[in-house]
């Protein structure tokens, strides 16, 4: 008799908490972090923008002290890797192959298309060009389907296209349209550097063809 007196109590409690427990609406799951940058891309994202805001825009890279051009081309490759690392699951694709053109004949059909086209002459002794190329084919990805990327070895195609094209160094990166050159990018200097160039110029012509419209 005295425990029943003594454990009514702790049931009378216990009920009302269990009610309560039960009445509770199931809590949803949390929405999957934001992937964040690890601690060490953070220190070099800020390195890079310490050393672009300490100079302006006014004083050219090659004028500008060595440890600040190697930290922003190397946050502008962490970066790019990091960003096609987050969106892989995507459907959209991170990078595409330049189609390669074989000869003149080849040339011609292409630059006769209306849409702006962007060719990427280069040589298989050519340094620069390799480091190029893969960058090259991340900003493909970035304008697909709407202009399409080409690589022209100029080991592999006749001189005389070589001498239409106009090609003196490599690599060159030139846009074309309606059969014509429209603009061109020398790529003689860091291989980030050289990307903003061909999109400013993709976007400038562009913005000229809609213009027009």
């Amino acid at each position: 008799m005295v425990s029943e007196v003594f454990s009514l109590p702790s049931r009378l409690l216990r009920a009302p908490a269990a009610a309560a427990e039960a009445a509770a609406p199931t809590p949803s799951p949390s929405p999957s972090p934001v992937p964040a940058l690890p601690r060490q891309l953070s220190i070099l994202r800020s390195l890079f923008f310490e050393s672009v805001s300490c100079y302006p825009s006014s004083i050219p890279w090659h004028r500008r002290p060595r440890a600040a051009v190697i930290a922003a081309t190397a946050w502008r490759n962490v970066e790019d890797d990091f960003s096609t690392e987050s969106v892989a699951d995507d459907d959209t694709p991170t990078s595409i192959e330049l189609v390669p053109v074989s000869g003149e004949q080849e040339f011609d059909r292409i630059i006769a298309e209306e849409k702006p086209v962007v060719f990427l002459w280069m040589a298989n002794w050519c340094r620069k060009c390799i480091y190029l190329k893969p960058k090259l084919e991340k900003l493909a990805a970035d304008y697909h389907p709407r202009i399409h990327f080409y690589g022209i070895d100029v080991n592999t195609v006749p001189q005389r296209l070589v001498n239409r094209a106009e090609i003196t160094k490599m690599p060159t990166i030139q846009l074309w349209r309606d059969g014509k050159k429209q603009a061109e990018v020398i790529g003689g200097h860091q291989t980030w550097l050289v990307i903003d160039d061909v999109r400013r110029m993709i976007e400038t012509e562009i913005e000229s063809i809609q213009q027009s419209i």
